[in-house]
């Protein structure tokens, strides 16, 4: 009987299991926000998982360890704890091919399956981009991930924040120390070898602290997400950050304290070969979540690249963030229509100059806003405005009387607005707690739509309720029929319009539920709620929840109707080329002493 030659066969690879994992938060009645196509991905998830591709690749463990990745978005994946406990173990324990749990497990997106004979290189959990709305449900997974013996890291803003800028530990943080769950602070560039050979040692240390060493882009792994994961939201649209830090001094901002205010930004060559490779997946749309991309000190050699891959045959399209002094920038607005931009959102946050003042937003000059928005326009990109509802000058009153001004005299598509909150790692919330102002301590509620602080002027009944008021106001029937009419002179495709005034007003109606944190079609699993809340029994929970899916899309198909019956009445009007009004009209130099939104800079 011959004897096989095992000592010629290669040795298979021990598999190390990263788990990624972006949470998304509770809603008001303790359930897990998640949907079947959620609104926009995860650039955080992006960017943690371009990371450890490049770590997988490179092979940081060794040359004898599989580095396996998996990564889940929860606004669109439910997280089966027990699941993915139980597919970790058979990867780290396995001698042969690995499987899948499918959707609920986790979806198996990269990483490699070959298999082991020589036991398992260990495993790593981290909860990824966490902000600190999110960061009571990533505390909630995290517990569950460690009670099972695994090891768990938590990232993101909410941490970062918090040790940029307090000088104690919060008490949620500490909560996650004193149960053995790591805290990472920073950027994950150039780290991410280090945090995994301490995963594979059993050594990972209690705070990974970065935030004084801010990493060079250039030529980092960059951002990227399979296809499988881009399918699951709205638009199937990718986004990379094509740099990080913003000049700027905005009090209510946490970028700038956690990414700096110095310009780190991507090469062109390294956003050319990020594009290529979702261009090869089919995604061709992206979002820029730069930001600030007008202070990109690359912009224009970003922009060049675009646009002659645009020439080239590859066609690309982009949603940016940028200021509300772009106009001024020379060339800045044209080549970003060159380059496939066909939405720009702009923090406007306020007409009323002390309100901008108070927050050291000082770069906003509503004397320029007229032309900013109409120079965007001229080139065929729409217009998306951030408004913060709150602001120490704010009343229920005042409030009403700026957004009839906004109507009236700028010409902007479509509104956000968001409650004024302190969030952790903004200088707003460093100040309050250095005051030892009463603040709201439950982080699900920092989510820019819950009251969390008092106000001067204003009960918190009030607030919250103009917060609910003014999408009323600004998406009225009239409204949306003067920008159907503006779309029409424009160019735009008004039923294209309609949708998106349609996606921003109807979230908040039916689901309560700001359009960005939005989705298609809830999903609400029961037992995914939120520790401390009971359980509810099949037969409530399903009756109730098959009734609330009745009568919330029921209300969202009549508010439809609704619309369409308004771009009908547009449609049939005559003329419509003809139509103009006070926001279209081109900027002049007497429009201070006739225009109403004057009057508060005139005060000021």
């Amino acid at each position: 009987m011959s004897i096989p030659n095992t000592l010629s066969r290669p040795r298979a690879r021990r598999p190390f299991q990263l788990l990624l994992i972006k949470p998304s938060h509770y809603d008001d009645d303790g359930y897990v926000i998640q949907w079947w196509r959620s609104s926009i991905p995860s650039n955080s998830l992006a960017a943690v998982y371009g990371n450890a591709l490049d770590a997988a690749e490179r092979r940081v463990l060794g040359e004898d360890v599989e580095i396996e990745v998996t990564v889940l978005d929860e606004t669109n994946t439910r997280i089966d704890t027990a699941g993915l406990i139980r597919q970790m173990r058979r990867g780290i324990d396995r001698n042969g091919r690995g499987e899948s749990d499918g959707d609920g497990g986790g979806d198996r997106d990269g990483g490699s399956d070959n298999g082991s004979d020589s036991g398992g290189g260990g495993a790593l959990v981290g909860l990824v981009g966490v902000q600190s709305n999110q960061y009571p449900r990533a505390l909630d997974l995290a517990r569950g991930f460690k009670a099972a013996g695994l090891p768990v890291v938590i990232g993101g803003f909410h941490v970062s924040g918090c040790l940029s800028m307090l000088d104690h530990r919060p008490s949620e943080l500490q909560a996650a120390l004193d149960e053995g769950i790591s805290l990472f602070a920073g950027e994950l560039e150039g780290r991410l070898d280090r945090l995994l050979l301490d995963a594979a040692a059993g050594q990972l240390e209690p705070i990974y602290n970065y935030l004084s060493e801010l990493p060079d882009l250039t030529g980092a792994p960059t951002p990227y997400l399979p296809a499988a994961r881009i399918k699951r939201t709205m638009g199937k649209r990718a986004s990379f950050d094509a740099g990080r830090g913003c000049p700027f001094l905005c009090s209510f901002c946490t970028i700038i304290n956690v990414q700096g205010r110095k310009s780190r930004h991507r090469s062109a060559d390294d956003v050319e070969s990020l594009i290529r490779a979702n261009a090869a997946d089919g995604t061709r749309n992206f979002f820029i979540t730069d930001d600030n991309f007008a202070r990109n000190r690359n912009w224009e050699a970003i922009f060049d690249r675009i646009i002659a891959l645009r020439e080239s045959g590859v066609p690309i399209h982009l949603v940016i963030q940028a200021d509300t002094q772009t106009h001024r920038i020379k060339g800045f607005i044209e080549k970003a229509a060159a380059a496939g931009v066909n939405r720009v959102f702009i923090g406007l946050e306020s007409i009323n100059p002390a309100s901008l003042k108070g927050a050291q937003k000082g770069q906003n000059k509503i004397g320029d806003y007229r032309a900013m928005l109409q120079a965007w326009h001229a080139v065929g990109v729409l217009t998306y405005a951030g408004y913060i509802i709150g602001f120490p000058d704010d009343t229920p009153e005042s409030i009403r009387r700026d957004i009839q001004i906004i109507q009236r005299e700028l010409p902007i598509d479509i509104m956000e607005f968001f409650i004024l909150t302190p969030l952790p790692g903004s200088k707003d919330h460093q100040q309050l707690v250095q005051q030892g102002v009463e603040l709201e301590p439950d982080m699900n509620q920092y989510d820019t739509q819950h009251v969390t602080m008092t106000h001067p002027r204003m009960s918190r009944a009030d607030w919250e309720a103009i917060y609910r008021e003014v999408w009323d106001l600004y998406y009225s029937d009239e409204h949306v029929a003067t920008v159907l009419r503006r779309c029409r002179v424009w160019g735009y495709d008004p039923k294209n319009m309609l949708a998106k005034l349609f996606a921003f007003h109807a979230p908040i109606v039916h689901e309560r539920m700001h359009p960005l944190e939005g989705g298609l079609i809830r999903r609400k699993v029961r037992r995914d709620r939120r520790p401390g809340l009971p359980i509810e029994h099949p037969l409530l929970f399903y009756p109730k929840f098959a009734w609330d899916f009745v009568i919330k899309y029921g209300g969202a198909y009549r508010m439809h109707r609704h619309y369409k019956r308004i771009l009908e009445r547009v449609m049939a009007e005559p003329d419509p080329l003809a139509y103009t009004d006070t926001a279209m009209q081109p900027v002049s130099v007497d429009e201070r002493q006739r225009l109403e939104i004057f009057a508060n800079v005139n005060a000021a």
